[in-house]
């Protein structure tokens, strides 16, 4: 018998060889959880992890092009950017372009958490990847990519953006 990642070798293993979808979805599921498990620490989940990421890199961005960004609904945006506004991890200012609309943007604090959240990143993906050399690692990455690329998924954007709200939504019908 094998040993299971937890090191109880009581827990037997179906034998054989899994599609690379499997695996690529199980070590997807298994990274997910254990980044937000990570991020947790922080109190900070995925989604404010994402926004915080992307706000560094387009400051000033708006709501609407945020939501299309991540490809979720405006309205399901707005209650993780009315929290991280209370929590002082971003700020809306008026918009110069169009003064209906705020641009939203990272403050101290908000830089300061996301270097923390950088620091659990690199940290997550030392863990999950222990097992590659490095040139192995950044083969992976590069598989990985394009396989993203040919699957039409926009880089740098979790494609459970898009999900934010679905569950509270189904508990209401």
């Amino acid at each position: 018998m094998r040993k299971s990642h937890s090191g109880d070798e009581s827990c037997p293993r179906p034998a054989g060889r899994f599609s690379s979808a499997f695996l690529l979805a199980q070590v997807g599921a298994h990274a997910a959880s254990k980044f937000a498990e990570r991020l947790a620490k922080l109190e900070l989940a995925p989604p404010h992890a994402g926004i915080l990421r992307i706000l560094s890199s387009t400051p000033g961005i708006t709501q609407q092009k945020l939501a299309s960004m991540l490809g979720m609904a405006a309205s399901r945006l707005v209650a993780l950017i009315d929290d991280m506004d209370s929590r002082g991890l971003i700020e809306r200012r008026g918009n110069p372009d169009d003064r209906r609309r705020y641009a939203l943007h990272l403050t101290e604090k908000g830089r300061t958490m996301l270097e923390s959240v950088s620091r659990i990143s690199r940290e997550h993906s030392q863990a999950l990847l222990a097992a590659l050399p490095d040139d192995e690692k950044r083969q992976l990455a590069d598989f990985l990519q394009r396989i993203a690329d040919e699957q039409g998924l926009t880089r740098g954007v979790h494609p459970g953006f898009g999900r934010i709200g679905e569950g509270d939504k189904r508990e209401r019908e």
